[in-house]
């Protein structure tokens, strides 16, 4: 009988364990940040890739 009350008594400790709940949170604030970045640097590449444009065509356009 003590052996069973043993059991239940590990089994809701292990339930009511919270330590690997902080390492999920930073998992997921960390995948959003990279989502953000991904989200945010296609935006700045195409920006980029204007103005480079932009600025070789004015530097072929002043070699005589």
């Amino acid at each position: 009988m003590r052996n069973l009350f043993l059991k239940i008594y590990v089994s809701a400790e292990i339930l009511r364990e919270d330590c690997g709940q902080d390492l999920i949170e930073y998992a997921l604030v960390a995948a959003l940040i990279a989502f953000a970045a991904v989200v945010g640097m296609n935006g700045v590449a195409s920006d980029i890739n204007t103005a480079f444009s932009k600025l070789g065509s004015k530097l072929t356009s002043a070699i005589p």
